[in-house]
Formats: structure tokens, C-alpha cells, sequence
């Protein structure tokens, strides 16, 4: 393997780290806003509105932030039966088939997120109306770059764990 690719998986390794990370933040977030909702609703019987929009917004982000560790691992685009049957050159062509679709599909959702996000600059939230809906869109794009990363990653040096782990 050349220093350049050893670089790349380097930078991909940090940057679906922080992907993860990120992840795990929103889905803390989610977690702890719903259960916020559920205190102010039913206990205090006050519902804070604003926190349904927040945990949207935050799953929105954790589904977005996830992608790029899920395509890292082999764990998105399978096609485990073909690729256990084949030999090394089919397994070859059908991981280089599967990664130029994930990046049609991921170039589409960056596409398309960064002009919705665009569009929806002006937007604001239902129960926040000082927040655009730009940083809600913006998790398209954001973690689109993400998986863009990880999936050239993926290509370069294979991770296909879920096969270790299927059963």
C-alpha cells in the first residue's frame, strides 16, 4: 500500500471517528430532549414544544453522521452471498460496483441536500422560529462528505466485519 493511500485511510479513520462521535452526541441528545418532553408534558403538564423539533433534528443528524461508519465497515451496500461465492476478481468487480453506486447515490444526497439546505435558509422551525431549517438540511451534505470518505476508504482497504458478525 503507498504512503498516499496509507494518508487517506489515516484522514478517513479521523474523520468517520469524529463522524461517530458526532453520532452518538445526537443520539444523546435525542435521548435526553425525549425524555425532557416526556417530563414537561406529563409531569409538569407545560409541554415544551420546541423539544419534538430538536429531536427530530437530532436524529436527522445521527442517521447522516452514522452513514459514513457504516459504509467504513462494509456494513451498507452488501452483497454477501455473491461475494462469498466468487472468486477474488468477481469479489473485486463487485465491491467496485457497489462503491460507484453508493457514490451515485451519496452525490445525489449532497446534491440535493445542499440545495434544499440553501432553499430552506429562509425556513425557520415550527417550535423555533429563530433556528433555520438550513442546519437541519445541512446534515445531508455534511454527511454525505462524510461517507464520500468513507466509502473511497472501504474500496481501498476492504473492512467487511459484518460477515464476522452475520449469522
Amino acid at each position: 500500500m503507498s504512503s498516499a493511500a496509507r494518508a487517506f485511510l489515516a484522514l478517513e479513520r479521523r474523520t468517520t471517528g469524529l463522524a461517530t462521535v458526532g453520532a452518538c452526541a445526537m443520539l444523546a441528545a435525542a435521548s435526553v430532549l425525549g425524555m425532557m418532553q416526556i417530563v414537561t408534558r406529563f409531569v409538569l403538564e407545560q409541554p415544551a414544544e420546541w423539544t419534538e423539533m430538536l429531536v427530530r433534528f437530532s436524529l436527522v443528524w445521527m442517521v447522516f453522521l452514522g452513514i459514513p461508519a457504516a459504509f467504513r465497515y462494509g456494513a451498507m451496500l452488501s452483497v454477501d452471498v455473491l461475494h462469498r461465492w466468487s472468486g477474488p476478481r468477481v469479489r473485486r468487480l463487485l465491491e467496485w460496483a457497489a462503491a460507484l453506486a453508493s457514490l451515485v447515490l451519496i452525490g445525489v444526497i449532497i446534491w440535493w441536500g445542499w440545495d434544499y439546505a440553501v432553499r430552506g435558509r429562509v425556513q425557520t422551525m415550527a417550535a423555533l422560529q429563530e433556528v433555520s431549517m438550513f442546519w437541519a438540511y445541512l446534515a445531508l451534505p455534511v454527511g454525505g462528505a462524510f461517507s464520500v470518505l468513507a466509502i473511497v476508504a472501504n474500496l481501498i482497504d476492504p473492512m467487511r466485519q459484518e460477515l464476522e458478525t452475520a449469522q
